[in-house]
């Protein structure tokens, strides 16, 4: 998977298009991943020892990862983004500007 945790994300599909939000975790076995602020759901949830009132607890959902789209650090754009070999190793690459997204 090209996307990473940390990543900046824009949202390209769905009702939650043209949403931006940082990667909070992948799912490389699903294929989905989740990213903060996005896709929001609510959980009922009965009172525990940990959560003594209980009540709705919202928290972002997975989506499938073809529906983001990494923003470059460098330049802005939006990109699918590449392997890259280089010297020093092979690494994230933009398609537009060719700068590593492995360095922020």
């Amino acid at each position: 998977m090209i996307v990473r945790k940390g990543d900046t994300v824009q949202i390209i599909a769905g009702r939650e298009k043209g949403k931006k939000g940082q990667v909070e975790r992948v799912i490389p076995v699903t294929g989905k991943v989740v990213v903060s602020g996005v896709n929001l759901r609510k959980r009922h949830v009965k009172p525990t020892r940990t959560s003594p009132k209980g009540g709705l607890i919202e928290f972002a959902a997975a989506m499938y990862r073809a529906n983001v789209v990494i923003i470059c650090p460098h330049c802005g754009k939006l990109t699918r983004g590449h392997m890259l070999m280089a010297e020093t190793g092979k690494h994230r690459a933009c398609i537009a500007c060719n700068g590593n997204l492995d360095l922020k």
